[in-house]
């Protein structure tokens, strides 16, 4: 219960109270919580309060709202740190989340324009088109697309795509050694094949990772592009001097 004579503020007591129910799993995913009247009466505070601390809340993505049936609980969202400094499926595993990849197909393409631009390359070039389904917990969780010139790694289909992550054949077997990488973030709706993919609706919203690899002499090797559901992920990014 709130203490009273505590010089912290009810409502901050009272969002404290909810976000431990929320960690502690004593109100569960996707369920409904009390309603503000029912908050408001066993805390003794204005319901006015309840609601400015679940907007909160809801803002803070730990809450959802549905007119006309309440408040709910919602996923916890996986946070992720930058893919420049750590692959998707290694910051998973890390956190003890069980993954797995499904490679949809490997192709050899003349590649659209805005690849070919972005690896600096003839637009009439052979280029590798990789395209993997990851999974979290056997739940779909992200669709990863990498383009990779034929040239900088002959016969990639041969390598094992499911097992082993792109930037550890680049480096190990084909001795490409990652120098650095620029990274774009966007949000963008879900196709219908994408939505199919990561089950869910058309136009759901998605982020959309573009990450533009590069070699010795600053040489672009790889473009690719990882799609993820915008309400599974949350980008951590941090700086010092």
């Amino acid at each position: 219960m709130l203490d009273r004579n505590s010089p912290i503020p009810l409502h901050v007591q009272f969002e404290q109270i909810v976000r431990n129910k929320i960690k502690d799993q004593d109100w569960h995913v996707n369920a409904a919580i009390p309603s503000e009247n029912e908050l408001s009466a066993k805390y003794g505070i204005s319901r006015m309060t309840v609601r400015g601390v679940l907007n909160r809340l809801v803002f803070d993505g730990l809450l959802y709202r549905v007119p006309g049936k309440g408040t709910f609980v919602a996923e916890p969202k996986i946070i992720s740190r930058p893919l420049s400094q750590m692959g998707i499926r290694e910051q998973l595993e890390t956190m003890g989340y069980k993954t797995s990849t499904q490679l949809l197909y490997v192709s050899i393409i003349i590649a659209p324009n805005w690849v070919t631009e972005k690896l600096e390359v003839p637009s009439n070039t052979p280029m590798y088109e990789i395209k993997r389904l990851r999974y979290l917990e056997n739940s779909p969780f992200s669709i990863h697309t990498s383009f990779i010139p034929q040239a900088v790694c002959p016969n990639l289909e041969s390598q094992d795509l499911v097992e082993m992550q792109l930037c550890d054949i680049q480096q190990n077997i084909y001795r490409q050694e990652i120098i650095r990488r620029v990274e774009t973030l966007e949000s963008v709706k879900a196709t219908a094949e994408e939505a199919a993919l990561l089950d869910t609706k058309r136009n759901s919203p998605l982020l959309l990772f573009e990450n533009l690899v590069y070699t010795h002499g600053d040489k672009p090797i790889e473009c690719a592009r990882v799609l993820f559901k915008a309400d599974k992920i949350k980008l951590r990014m941090e700086y010092s001097k």
